[in-house]
């Protein structure tokens, strides 16, 4: 019998690996003609989990350095509303370590950088529900890469075990035959 390996029972971004529970029927199966070629299959399937591995994690590199930048665009864009219409004094970030003293006169707006070379101009509310938006979009696909991980672990699982199983049944069946000799 074959059965799913994973506590989640799918994902839709990423493949199911089939647990082999019975390897003399899964031998058997006509698309399993050598073990060479079954344990070539099983190490393609593994390359492709190494491969999503990668993505999700650098993924989740890119949203790990993204939050604390978005949180800190919210936190300045607060503290101009709690200063709105006053003049605001700040030391400004020049590059990682350097910075300069601000005076930043009272204002109702905002530039933001969107990406690409490009930034817009918001109101200090329409800044605020963009900015907070961001922030739970990118703690929720955060939340969504961690799932994947998860469930990527526990293909990669499956198939080391399918491929340990295999190669094993192989050394039995060639032991075997030689006794028989």
């Amino acid at each position: 019998m074959e059965k799913e390996s994973s506590k989640l029972e799918s994902n839709p971004r990423i493949p199911s690996a089939v647990f082999v529970d019975d390897v003399d029927k899964f031998m058997e199966k006509s698309e399993n003609s050598s073990v060479e070629e079954v344990l070539k299959r099983l190490d393609e399937q593994h390359s492709k989990y190494k491969f999503f591995e990668y993505n999700l994690i650098t993924k989740r590199k890119r949203l790990q350095s993204q939050l604390p930048d978005l949180e800190n665009t919210l936190d300045m864009i607060k503290t101009m509303k709690a200063h709105k219409g006053k003049q605001l004094k700040t030391d400004f970030l020049l590059s990682d370590d350097v910075y300069a003293k601000a005076h930043i006169p009272g204002t109702d707006n905002v530039y933001l950088w969107l990406g690409a070379n490009v930034m817009l101009e918001y109101n200090l509310e329409d800044a605020t529900e963009l900015i907070s938006r961001n922030i739970q979009l990118a703690t929720n696909n955060m939340g969504q890469v961690d799932d994947d991980l998860d469930f990527l672990r526990d293909q990669f699982t499956t198939t080391e075990v399918n491929m340990a199983r295999v190669y094993n049944w192989d050394v039995k069946r060639r032991q075997a035959a030689k006794a028989k000799q």
